[in-house]
């Protein structure tokens, strides 16, 4: 019981102040796509957009769960257990780039800008680089959070910095591409300097397979959720131009951040997951207290991003960028909803059961084939909003199922709106203030708009979530809580 108590409280000091420190570099990736929008036309951000859609599906593909299952490997030798696992990536870090070069001239065809291809070959190239900062999955599985987060902090850090100053230099999309492959490079050398072990490629065969077994369901899910965003700019480029999917790649950037925040909470938890991995009433604990502590920060961004759109297009992106006001209303709200039971996905990865996620995934992109797609090319981008609400409402369908059946009488609506709950008297608040409003709407109105949101959501966070926050700053003082009994939670009875 000592060693699962202590176990608690590494995870949980972990992933409070490991958020705090990287919701701040996150950020700067989210300033970023908003300041360089403000130094490059919609069509140079479409072609942007285009490449970073194009190559980021090797961003998403190469994580099949290598890191993953390495974290999960109890091998006596960990020396070992990382140089295999580094030579798996490396492979299929390889075999990704590969496709990715000979793909780049089809999908410019494809797309009719054969602008893209030039960027996208160095964004290949780059991602395929990224083979060199695994080291941080040694510190990950030892829980050194600190080290991890420290040596991740360098690709945002210097990522921001190249791109800023090169689109102030006048450099257009390609301050994006520069600034994206310098912040890989520097972080890669960081890593490959910091690690406890040397690289080497150790190649096992009876390991591979067992890594294959385990991932490919992730590859699955992984090639089927970046069919979304990838078709979607190609039809949006078809039906709105290059404008059109420049709209379409900066709303996507919302749900991104957001992703990020609840993806930071999640993973940081994992290797904790792992070692309980049997223990059904602590994973829910686990679940259920993660999810409410990312979805703390996640609902009032999204919920915020829709409120005030309006003045943030007008005020900082210009007006000519207001065809995204309506998308990035939607969108914010997306973010927030998605943002409900996100985390299923480590707590099935830790007990081996990768399937559920290749199903849903499929699933989800069938749902956009049939609604986002035609929505889009019959209305524009109020097609392509209704059709995202529709994906959105599939897929938090899907892990509530799958939810239910992992934790005996879990309901994701109940939990979804005790998460929300907080968020609800700011955005109640706005609403009925702009109805009292009159005239021209000036930058005091919506700062005085913006501090009311804030207040009232933290205070009622802090009304709301008095409980957790205060086992939260428990865990920061070194504390652990009392252990859940088996069937129960913070939420109280499972069943």
């Amino acid at each position: 019981m000592a060693a699962e108590a202590s176990l608690r409280v590494r995870a949980a000091r972990g992933s409070i102040v490991n958020a705090g420190f990287m919701v701040g570099i996150h950020t700067l990736s989210l300033l970023k796509g908003f300041v360089i929008a403000a130094f490059l036309t919609r069509t140079e951000y479409g072609i942007w957009g285009i490449a970073l859609i194009t190559v980021g599906t090797l961003t998403w593909l190469k994580q099949v769960g290598i890191g993953d299952k390495y974290v999960q490997d109890q091998t006596d030798d960990p020396e070992l257990a990382y140089q295999r696992a580094f030579t798996i990536d490396m492979l299929s870090n390889v075999a990704l780039l590969v496709i990715a070069l000979v793909a780049l001239p089809g999908l410019a065809v494809a797309y009719g800008h054969w602008e893209i291809v030039a960027p996208g070959a160095v964004l290949a190239v780059a991602v395929a680089a990224q083979s060199f900062k695994t080291p941080v999955w040694i510190f990950y599985r030892d829980l050194r959070y600190g080290r991890q987060r420290a040596i991740e902090a360098v690709d945002p850090a210097v990522s921001f910095a190249v791109t800023v100053a090169l689109a102030i230099a006048g450099a257009g999309y390609w301050s994006l591409v520069i600034g994206f492959a310098a912040g890989v490079a520097a972080s890669g050398a960081v890593a490959v300097a910091a690690s406890p072990y040397p690289l080497a490629l150790r190649y096992d065969r009876a390991k591979v397979r067992e890594y294959f077994d385990f991932s490919w369901p992730i590859f699955v899910a992984g090639a089927s959720a970046l069919l979304i965003p990838q078709l979607a700019m190609l039809v949006g480029t078809w039906k709105l131009g290059l404008a059109g999917a420049g709209v379409i790649a900066l709303a996507g950037s919302v749900g991104s951040y957001t992703d990020r925040i609840d993806e930071l909470v999640t993973w940081t938890l994992y290797p904790a997951i792992c070692r309980v991995r049997d223990r059904t009433d602590v994973l829910f604990e686990a679940f259920a207290k993660s999810n409410r502590m990312a979805l703390m920060c996640g609902v009032p961004f999204g919920v915020g991003i829709s409120l005030f759109a309006a003045d943030l297009v007008h005020r900082v992106l210009g007006n000519e960028w207001r065809g995204a006001i309506g998308l990035l209303e939607v969108f914010g709200l997306l973010a927030a909803a998605h943002h409900v039971g996100f985390n299923w996905v480590a707590f099935f990865s830790a007990r081996g059961e990768t399937r559920p996620m290749a199903i849903t995934s499929l699933v989800i992109l069938a749902s956009f084939l049939v609604t986002t797609v035609p929505l889009t090319v019959a209305y524009g981008l109020r097609g392509y909003a209704a059709g995202m609400a529709i994906v959105t409402a599939v897929s938090l369908a899907m892990r509530g199922w799958y939810l239910a059946r992992l934790f005996r009488g879990f309901r994701i609506l109940n939990h979804g709106l005790r998460a929300i709950a907080p968020t609800v008297p700011g955005a109640v608040a706005v609403l009925l203030v702009r109805q009292a409003e009159s005239g021209e709407r000036t930058p005091a109105m919506a700062a005085g708009e913006l501090i009311l949101f804030a207040a009232l959501t933290l205070a009622s966070t802090i009304a709301l979530e008095r409980e957790l926050l205060r086992e939260l700053l428990g865990y920061l003082r070194g504390r652990s809580a009392p252990l859940a009994p088996a069937g129960t939670s913070i939420t109280g009875p499972v069943a």
